[in-house]
Protein backbone atom coordinates (compact mmCIF):
# COMPACT_ATOMS: atom_id res chain seq x y z
CA UNK A 1 0.00 0.00 0.00
CA UNK A 2 2.90 2.44 0.76
CA UNK A 3 4.66 1.45 -2.27
CA UNK A 4 1.17 2.61 -4.36
CA UNK A 5 0.70 5.92 -2.39
CA UNK A 6 4.29 6.87 -3.44
CA UNK A 7 3.54 7.79 -7.03
CA UNK A 8 0.54 9.96 -5.97
CA UNK A 9 2.59 11.96 -3.24
CA UNK A 10 5.20 12.57 -6.24
CA UNK A 11 2.68 13.52 -8.12
CA UNK A 12 1.49 16.36 -6.00
CA UNK A 13 5.13 17.35 -5.37
CA UNK A 14 5.52 18.00 -9.18
CA UNK A 15 2.76 19.80 -9.68
CA UNK A 16 3.34 22.04 -6.37
CA UNK A 17 6.78 22.47 -7.82
CA UNK A 18 5.72 23.54 -11.32
CA UNK A 19 2.74 26.14 -9.31
CA UNK A 20 5.93 27.68 -7.29
CA UNK A 21 7.82 27.74 -10.38
CA UNK A 22 5.35 29.62 -12.08
CA UNK A 23 4.91 31.92 -9.48
CA UNK A 24 0.82 30.69 -9.63
CA UNK A 25 0.56 30.33 -5.51
CA UNK A 26 2.26 33.85 -4.45
CA UNK A 27 -0.21 35.40 -7.52
CA UNK A 28 -2.94 33.41 -6.26
CA UNK A 29 -2.53 34.52 -2.57
CA UNK A 30 -1.94 38.33 -2.98
CA UNK A 31 -5.52 38.32 -4.71
CA UNK A 32 -7.44 36.26 -2.16
CA UNK A 33 -5.43 38.38 0.41
CA UNK A 34 -7.04 41.57 -1.71
CA UNK A 35 -10.37 40.02 -1.48
CA UNK A 36 -10.20 39.43 2.07
CA UNK A 37 -8.88 43.49 2.58
CA UNK A 38 -11.19 45.09 -0.02
CA UNK A 39 -14.60 42.95 0.53
CA UNK A 40 -16.07 44.24 -3.19
CA UNK A 41 -19.59 43.76 -3.97
CA UNK A 42 -18.47 41.65 -6.99
CA UNK A 43 -15.78 38.75 -5.71
CA UNK A 44 -15.65 37.61 -9.23
CA UNK A 45 -15.13 40.74 -11.25
CA UNK A 46 -12.57 41.59 -8.90
CA UNK A 47 -10.72 38.92 -9.48
CA UNK A 48 -11.06 39.48 -13.29
CA UNK A 49 -9.65 42.81 -12.96
CA UNK A 50 -6.89 42.05 -10.36
CA UNK A 51 -5.14 39.35 -12.59
CA UNK A 52 -6.00 42.05 -15.45
CA UNK A 53 -3.98 44.88 -13.86
CA UNK A 54 -1.04 42.39 -12.70
CA UNK A 55 -0.84 40.98 -16.46
CA UNK A 56 -0.51 44.84 -17.73
CA UNK A 57 2.09 45.43 -15.02
CA UNK A 58 3.71 42.35 -16.34
CA UNK A 59 3.88 43.33 -20.04
CA UNK A 60 4.76 47.12 -19.33
CA UNK A 61 7.57 46.14 -17.15
CA UNK A 62 8.83 43.53 -20.26
CA UNK A 63 8.80 46.18 -22.55
CA UNK A 64 10.93 48.52 -20.35
CA UNK A 65 13.22 45.64 -19.96
CA UNK A 66 13.06 45.01 -24.11
CA UNK A 67 14.71 48.52 -24.10
CA UNK A 68 11.83 50.01 -26.27
CA UNK A 69 14.10 53.42 -27.62
CA UNK A 70 13.66 56.57 -29.36
CA UNK A 71 11.94 59.62 -28.07
CA UNK A 72 8.53 58.07 -29.72
CA UNK A 73 8.89 54.77 -28.19
CA UNK A 74 9.63 56.81 -24.37
CA UNK A 75 6.51 59.03 -25.17
CA UNK A 76 4.18 55.87 -26.15
CA UNK A 77 5.29 53.95 -22.91
CA UNK A 78 4.71 57.06 -20.77
CA UNK A 79 1.34 57.16 -22.25
CA UNK A 80 0.55 53.81 -21.60
CA UNK A 81 1.49 54.22 -17.93
CA UNK A 82 -0.67 57.03 -17.64
CA UNK A 83 -3.20 54.93 -18.88
CA UNK A 84 -3.18 52.48 -16.59
CA UNK A 85 -2.18 53.99 -13.71
CA UNK A 86 -5.66 56.19 -14.25
CA UNK A 87 -7.32 53.19 -14.80
CA UNK A 88 -6.22 51.07 -11.82
CA UNK A 89 -7.18 53.78 -9.43
CA UNK A 90 -10.71 54.49 -11.21
CA UNK A 91 -11.47 50.59 -10.93
CA UNK A 92 -10.49 51.08 -6.82
CA UNK A 93 -12.58 53.72 -6.68
CA UNK A 94 -15.68 51.77 -8.25
CA UNK A 95 -15.33 49.38 -5.66
CA UNK A 96 -17.29 50.53 -2.97
CA UNK A 97 -19.88 53.30 -3.08
CA UNK A 98 -19.07 56.31 -0.92
CA UNK A 99 -21.37 55.59 1.56
CA UNK A 100 -19.42 53.47 2.90
CA UNK A 101 -16.65 55.63 4.23
CA UNK A 102 -14.34 52.77 5.55
CA UNK A 103 -13.87 50.91 2.73
CA UNK A 104 -13.95 54.14 0.55
CA UNK A 105 -11.53 56.11 2.23
CA UNK A 106 -9.52 52.54 1.94
CA UNK A 107 -9.83 52.74 -1.68
CA UNK A 108 -9.20 56.05 -2.10
CA UNK A 109 -5.89 55.69 -0.56
CA UNK A 110 -5.00 53.17 -2.89
CA UNK A 111 -6.00 55.35 -5.85
CA UNK A 112 -3.56 58.20 -4.36
CA UNK A 113 -0.94 55.86 -4.18
CA UNK A 114 -1.03 54.49 -7.69
CA UNK A 115 -1.12 58.11 -8.84
CA UNK A 116 1.81 58.78 -6.76
CA UNK A 117 5.08 58.85 -8.63
CA UNK A 118 7.27 56.22 -7.05
CA UNK A 119 9.91 58.55 -6.59
CA UNK A 120 7.47 61.34 -4.61
CA UNK A 121 5.92 59.09 -2.05
CA UNK A 122 5.66 60.11 0.69
CA UNK A 123 6.53 63.72 0.64
CA UNK A 124 4.85 64.38 -3.03
CA UNK A 125 1.19 63.95 -4.14
CA UNK A 126 -0.74 63.20 -7.71
CA UNK A 127 -0.22 65.56 -10.25
CA UNK A 128 -2.50 68.35 -10.87
CA UNK A 129 -3.45 66.78 -14.54
CA UNK A 130 -3.68 63.16 -13.53
CA UNK A 131 -5.85 64.28 -10.92
CA UNK A 132 -8.32 66.42 -12.85
CA UNK A 133 -8.61 63.32 -15.31
CA UNK A 134 -9.55 61.18 -12.72
CA UNK A 135 -12.45 63.73 -11.24
CA UNK A 136 -13.53 63.96 -14.90
CA UNK A 137 -14.22 60.34 -15.28
CA UNK A 138 -15.34 60.46 -11.66
CA UNK A 139 -18.03 63.30 -12.92
CA UNK A 140 -19.17 61.57 -16.27
CA UNK A 141 -20.17 58.24 -14.40
CA UNK A 142 -24.36 59.29 -14.51
CA UNK A 143 -23.58 60.07 -17.96
CA UNK A 144 -23.97 63.37 -17.06
CA UNK A 145 -23.02 66.35 -19.74
CA UNK A 146 -19.67 68.14 -20.31
CA UNK A 147 -21.92 71.45 -19.98
CA UNK A 148 -23.15 69.92 -17.18
CA UNK A 149 -20.20 68.83 -15.50
CA UNK A 150 -17.81 71.52 -16.49
CA UNK A 151 -18.34 74.07 -14.41
CA UNK A 152 -17.49 71.81 -11.10
CA UNK A 153 -14.41 70.50 -12.96
CA UNK A 154 -13.27 74.04 -12.74
CA UNK A 155 -13.96 74.47 -9.19
CA UNK A 156 -12.36 71.80 -8.29
CA UNK A 157 -9.23 71.29 -10.59
CA UNK A 158 -5.41 71.78 -10.35
CA UNK A 159 -2.79 72.86 -12.28
CA UNK A 160 -0.76 70.56 -14.14
CA UNK A 161 2.10 71.14 -12.58
CA UNK A 162 0.63 71.20 -8.95
CA UNK A 163 1.47 68.05 -6.39
CA UNK A 164 -2.22 67.24 -4.79
CA UNK A 165 -1.73 66.84 -1.03
CA UNK A 166 -4.42 63.26 -0.14
CA UNK A 167 -6.63 65.43 1.89
CA UNK A 168 -7.60 67.42 -1.55
CA UNK A 169 -7.29 64.35 -3.21
CA UNK A 170 -10.15 62.75 -1.10
CA UNK A 171 -12.41 65.78 -0.76
CA UNK A 172 -12.18 65.99 -4.66
CA UNK A 173 -13.14 62.88 -5.58
CA UNK A 174 -15.33 62.41 -2.65
CA UNK A 175 -17.42 65.62 -4.71
CA UNK A 176 -17.67 63.98 -7.83
CA UNK A 177 -18.38 60.79 -6.38
CA UNK A 178 -21.52 62.67 -5.07
CA UNK A 179 -22.10 64.75 -7.69
CA UNK A 180 -22.48 61.30 -9.80
CA UNK A 181 -25.43 59.85 -7.78
CA UNK A 182 -26.73 63.67 -7.15
CA UNK A 183 -27.04 63.85 -10.60
CA UNK A 184 -28.80 61.13 -10.86
CA UNK A 185 -31.27 62.05 -8.38
CA UNK A 186 -32.06 65.17 -10.26
CA UNK A 187 -33.35 62.70 -13.19
CA UNK A 188 -35.46 61.25 -11.10
CA UNK A 189 -36.95 64.30 -10.26
CA UNK A 190 -37.60 65.74 -13.53
CA UNK A 191 -39.16 62.38 -14.27
CA UNK A 192 -41.21 62.83 -11.62
CA UNK A 193 -42.87 65.93 -12.76
CA UNK A 194 -43.06 65.12 -15.98
CA UNK A 195 -45.16 61.76 -14.68
CA UNK A 196 -45.94 59.33 -17.60
CA UNK A 197 -46.01 61.27 -20.34
CA UNK A 198 -42.73 61.85 -22.69
CA UNK A 199 -43.55 65.49 -23.39
CA UNK A 200 -41.48 67.50 -22.08
CA UNK A 201 -42.32 68.98 -17.97
CA UNK A 202 -44.06 71.78 -17.51
CA UNK A 203 -41.43 74.95 -16.30
CA UNK A 204 -43.77 76.00 -13.60
CA UNK A 205 -43.78 73.12 -12.11
CA UNK A 206 -39.94 72.59 -12.77
CA UNK A 207 -39.37 75.65 -11.10
CA UNK A 208 -41.08 74.47 -8.26
CA UNK A 209 -39.35 71.26 -7.81
CA UNK A 210 -35.68 73.46 -8.04
CA UNK A 211 -37.06 76.06 -5.25
CA UNK A 212 -37.69 72.71 -3.55
CA UNK A 213 -33.88 71.03 -3.82
CA UNK A 214 -32.96 74.71 -3.26
CA UNK A 215 -34.23 74.83 0.09
CA UNK A 216 -33.18 70.71 0.65
CA UNK A 217 -29.63 72.05 -0.02
CA UNK A 218 -29.07 75.24 2.19
CA UNK A 219 -30.62 73.36 5.42
CA UNK A 220 -26.91 71.41 6.16
CA UNK A 221 -24.04 73.58 7.15
CA UNK A 222 -21.48 71.52 6.55
CA UNK A 223 -18.17 70.96 4.53
CA UNK A 224 -19.02 67.44 3.60
CA UNK A 225 -20.79 67.72 0.15
CA UNK A 226 -21.97 64.23 0.80
CA UNK A 227 -24.15 66.10 3.15
CA UNK A 228 -26.45 67.99 -0.13
CA UNK A 229 -26.93 64.18 -1.59
CA UNK A 230 -28.12 63.46 1.71
CA UNK A 231 -30.34 66.62 1.78
CA UNK A 232 -31.76 66.39 -1.54
CA UNK A 233 -32.87 62.34 -0.84
CA UNK A 234 -34.94 63.78 1.72
CA UNK A 235 -37.32 65.88 -0.40
CA UNK A 236 -40.12 63.66 0.49
CA UNK A 237 -43.19 62.71 -1.62
CA UNK A 238 -45.69 64.41 -0.17
CA UNK A 239 -43.24 67.82 0.07
CA UNK A 240 -42.92 67.71 -3.97
CA UNK A 241 -46.51 67.25 -4.31
CA UNK A 242 -47.03 70.40 -2.65
CA UNK A 243 -44.84 72.38 -4.14
CA UNK A 244 -46.08 70.77 -7.97
CA UNK A 245 -49.66 71.39 -6.39
CA UNK A 246 -48.80 75.07 -5.92
CA UNK A 247 -47.29 75.64 -9.00
CA UNK A 248 -49.78 74.15 -11.35
CA UNK A 249 -52.35 76.53 -13.08
CA UNK A 250 -55.72 73.99 -13.32
CA UNK A 251 -57.03 76.76 -15.92
CA UNK A 252 -53.20 75.88 -17.87
CA UNK A 253 -53.39 72.07 -17.96
CA UNK A 254 -50.47 71.00 -20.15
CA UNK A 255 -50.09 73.83 -21.89
CA UNK A 256 -47.81 76.74 -21.59
CA UNK A 257 -43.70 76.96 -21.38
CA UNK A 258 -42.06 73.35 -20.83
CA UNK A 259 -38.53 73.00 -19.84
CA UNK A 260 -36.25 69.90 -21.20
CA UNK A 261 -33.88 67.19 -18.99
CA UNK A 262 -31.18 69.21 -19.84
CA UNK A 263 -32.27 72.09 -18.82
CA UNK A 264 -33.27 70.89 -15.50
CA UNK A 265 -30.71 68.81 -15.22
CA UNK A 266 -28.11 71.71 -15.46
CA UNK A 267 -29.94 74.07 -13.31
CA UNK A 268 -30.20 71.13 -10.69
CA UNK A 269 -26.24 70.67 -10.68
CA UNK A 270 -25.83 74.35 -10.60
CA UNK A 271 -27.31 74.66 -6.99
CA UNK A 272 -24.73 71.84 -6.05
CA UNK A 273 -22.06 73.21 -7.92
CA UNK A 274 -22.82 76.71 -5.86
CA UNK A 275 -21.90 75.04 -2.61
CA UNK A 276 -18.53 73.58 -3.93
CA UNK A 277 -15.70 75.62 -2.78
CA UNK A 278 -12.92 76.70 -5.10
CA UNK A 279 -9.86 75.48 -4.94
CA UNK A 280 -7.04 78.45 -4.38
Amino acid sequence: MAEKRRPRASARDSQRELLAQLGAEALLRGALLRLLELRPEDPLGFLAQHFANEAAEAESAAARGGGERGERGEQREQHEQHEQRLERALWHLRLAHHSQRSAFNNNVRLAYELLTPPGQRPAGGVRGRLYTELLGSLCSEAGARASTTAPLLRRVRCQEHEAVPFELFRQGVLTCAVFSDYVRRSRSLYSAVRGGSGAPAQRALCQAVLEALRDALDTPRCADSARYLEASAKIAPCTLAQAMASARDPDEGRAGPTMDPREFEEAAAALFIARVQTVS
